[in-house]
């Protein structure tokens, strides 16, 4: 890439908040994410008093910015209690502030649904929910080590609504072990008739440091997959699912907001253990990334100015930073936020820009970068020309 001098410009993206909860009941054995199977206690208000305190420490990172969206993302947030998630809400609000339109997402599993407790949440101001049902069919869901049911999981979607809750999020998996197309087609289908609005799926990949990669499961042949794939996408286009990312799906203006700004660059701070910021910084001509330490009794325990590891992104890995998030979305994203939110001049990435199009994986429409339908089937192909 040819390397140019950063240009930022002092008008911002949009800020959003991510907060990381990081015990579940149980380590499901294909998590590769930040979790650790909950002890007879959970520490919630010591962990809530050093979240908020995190939070003050990064808040001149707002630089005058609302907050847009907020994530609980784990781990399983629905573990704590709902008047602790309030204080998190209440501390953000003050701490930070709010947009008027902001998005408030809490993560849950359907074996950890109570009534009161989720009535409790909507009052506090979580407003979307994301449930990770994964499946409906039970041998599926004791494969993937789940703790709840096919019955639980529809009982978790009663009670939500009955919370009040009617903007919500359903995680399927699909190219399960021993899964077969008409399985997959179910899940899919039991998810549109529940009324779900936005649905995210996505194929079970093995992961390092997880159960699955030290004793894989025989997943479905390469065929099956793609039938799979292609059931998929044409039922969920044909109830109105918009495919607006890889793997979401959203009837129109249920897109989520929160990972929009994650994928057309834009900011966000993350407090907890393991939880990952993306800032940028005009005045130093830089765009940051920080990561709090992974570990949940370090995240507790350490002097709060030793949380972060903080490293500016080096320029010439700008283009493909951005890249990689933004043409993951079906419409990709305006040319004009690449020198918006960079701070690099397009003429930076021209020559790459136009060898892609010559291969037909990349077009520049209406001043829109967009993967092409070719450039979107070998994604990893297209994100390879800016590295």
């Amino acid at each position: 890439m040819t390397n140019s001098p950063l240009q930022l410009d002092a008008s911002l993206p949009p800020l959003s908040l991510y907060v990381h909860i990081p015990w579940c009941v149980r380590k499901c054995p294909y998590c590769d994410f930040n979790s650790h199977a909950a002890g007879p206690e959970i520490p919630e208000q010591a962990y809530i008093q050093r979240l908020i305190a995190d939070l003050q420490q990064d808040q001149p990172w707002a630089q005058g910015r609302k907050l847009t969206s907020i994530f609980f993302g784990g781990g399983t947030p629905s573990l704590f209690s709902a008047a602790g998630i309030g204080q998190i809400v209440s501390a953000a609000e003050k701490i930070i502030g709010f947009e008027e339109d902001i998005e408030i997402t809490l993560e849950a599993n359907p074996g950890t649904f109570e009534q009161e407790k989720f009535s409790g949440f909507h009052s506090a101001g979580i407003n979307r929910l994301s449930i990770g049902i994964q499946s409906f069919n039970d041998a599926h869901l004791a494969k993937l080590g789940r703790i709840h049911s096919g019955n639980q999981a529809l009982s978790a979607i009663d009670t939500a609504r009955t919370a009040g809750f009617e903007n919500f999020n359903l995680d399927l998996m699909h190219g399960l072990s021993g899964q077969s197309l008409a399985e997959a087609s179910a899940d899919i289908q039991q998810a549109i008739d529940l009324g779900a609005k936005h649905i995210s799926w996505y194929q079970l990949t093995i992961e390092p440091n997880t159960e699955f990669y030290s004793r894989p499961p025989q997943l479905p042949e390469d065929d099956i997959l793609a039938d799979i794939q292609q059931m998929g996408m044409t039922l969920l286009d044909e109830h109105g699912f918009g495919q607006y990312e890889v793997s979401a799906f959203a009837q129109p203006g249920q897109r989520s907001q929160h990972n929009i700004n994650y994928w057309q660059f834009g900011d966000y701070l993350g407090i907890g253990a393991g939880a990952h910021g993306k800032i940028t910084l005009p005045h130093q001509q830089q765009i940051i990334r920080s990561n709090k330490t992974r570990q949940p009794d370090n995240y507790l325990s350490r002097e709060l100015a030793t949380l972060a590891q903080i490293k500016p992104i080096p320029s010439e890995e700008l283009a493909m930073e951005f890249m990689m998030n933004g043409l993951r979305l079906r419409e990709g994203l305006p040319a004009s936020y690449f020198s918006e939110r960079t701070g690099l001049s397009v003429s930076t990435i021209e020559q790459q820009v136009k060898k892609l199009q010559s291969q037909g994986l990349l077009e520049v429409d209406n001043q829109q970068f967009r993967a092409t339908p070719l450039g979107y089937q070998f994604l990893n192909s297209l994100l390879q020309g800016f590295s």
